[in-house]
């Protein structure tokens, strides 16, 4: 029998990876959008995991339906783990775009020793309407570059190089990001309470 499960995010990006990562159970993914739930919740926590926390409580809260949330952020080591927790809201101008967050990092790296250290970290929390909860941590490193790459992902992916492959994120199929993403390693990390909690 098929589970739903409502994801706790807008994010295009996001969705069309869970998604993917989602194929091959039995779970039925939602999102906000399809249930017809417009819910905004402040991202003001100390913690990837504090934000995750609030948004999968929240939308479970709100729907009655097991809940999935996630905080991502980009921390580079010469900007001491900046932007870190404001990644997504790196940009002080309103509606600044991906690619503006991307220039506003770059010009912040300019006079800084290369190579730019960086990592991708994300905290998924799993929550129920019983209360019970999960969660679940991933993360990959490389290294930032000046000039962007790629045309698949969102974010940060385009100036995110891994040195091992010679690739960034953005030049990585979805199941090659799959494989070894921030995101996908903290998704498969909660696998197991996925399917011993909605059982």
């Amino acid at each position: 029998m098929n589970q739903t499960l409502l994801f706790a995010s807008t994010n295009q990006g996001k969705i069309k990876e869970l998604s993917d990562l989602l194929k091959n159970t039995d779970l039925q993914l939602v999102t906000p959008e399809v249930i017809g739930l417009n819910l905004e919740v402040a991202e003001n926590g100390l913690t990837y995991e504090e934000n995750a926390r609030k948004k999968a409580n929240a939308f479970c809260l709100a729907s009655g339906l097991p809940s999935l949330a996630d905080d991502t952020g980009l921390e580079v080591s010469v900007l001491d783990g900046a932007p870190g927790l404001h990644s997504a809201r790196f940009s002080p101008q309103p509606n600044a775009s991906d690619a503006d967050r991307r220039q506003l990092l770059l010009t912040h790296l300019k006079d800084k020793p290369k190579p730019w250290a960086a990592r991708f970290v994300c905290t998924v929390v799993l929550a129920l309407p019983d209360g019970r909860t999960a969660s679940a941590f991933g993360a990959c490193d490389g290294e930032i570059i000046p000039q962007e790459r790629g045309e698949s992902g969102f974010g940060y992916d385009r100036i995110f190089l891994f040195p091992d492959l010679g690739k960034t994120m953005a030049e990585l199929s979805l199941s090659e990001k799959n494989c070894i993403s921030h995101r996908a390693l903290a998704v498969n990390g909660i696998f197991p309470d996925l399917k011993n909690l909605l059982s």
